[in-house]
């Protein structure tokens, strides 16, 4: 299994300890995944995709090399204040990331640096349906 791969399933994890109680807001469990999945396939709300995207690698003097992965966090939500409850999942995926930016994804591997780089919610415009994105950028040395 690619670095990629564990690093977003490590993040899946992170984001299915969400339970409502303090200091989260909201009970995710089993409705985040790692995979892309559109609002008409979920039967269960508030849901959360995890999928890698792009890479970009640096490499520097003695052989050793940074990643940069971005990963792409879709959370959907439907209910009548369904802006409210978006901004409020979105909270509880930023106090995970802010709380874990060294991720540990392999046995004694970690990221250096997990940074959120966009937040793009619909803005209303699917009510009921709330659909947001996180974009992250992930930083981790390659072997």
């Amino acid at each position: 299994m690619s670095a990629r791969t564990k690093i977003v399933n490590a993040l899946v994890d992170k984001f299915k300890g969400i339970n409502g109680s303090t200091p989260y807001n909201n009970t995710l469990y089993t409705n985040v995944e790692n995979r892309l999945r559109f609002w008409d396939e979920i039967n269960d709300f508030p849901y959360v995709c995890v999928t890698s995207g792009d890479e970009v690698r640096e490499y520097l003097p003695g052989d050793f090399k940074w990643a940069f992965l971005t990963v792409s966090i879709k959370i959907y939500v439907r209910e009548e204040e369904a802006s409210e409850r978006l901004e409020s999942v979105i909270e509880d995926i930023e106090y995970i990331l802010d709380n874990n930016f060294r991720l540990t994804y392999d046995t004694n591997k970690t990221t250096e640096d997990i940074r959120i780089i966009s937040i793009t919610t619909d803005e209303g415009l699917l009510h009921p349906t709330g659909v947001g994105e996180v974009t992250l950028q992930v930083r981790y040395s390659l072997p």
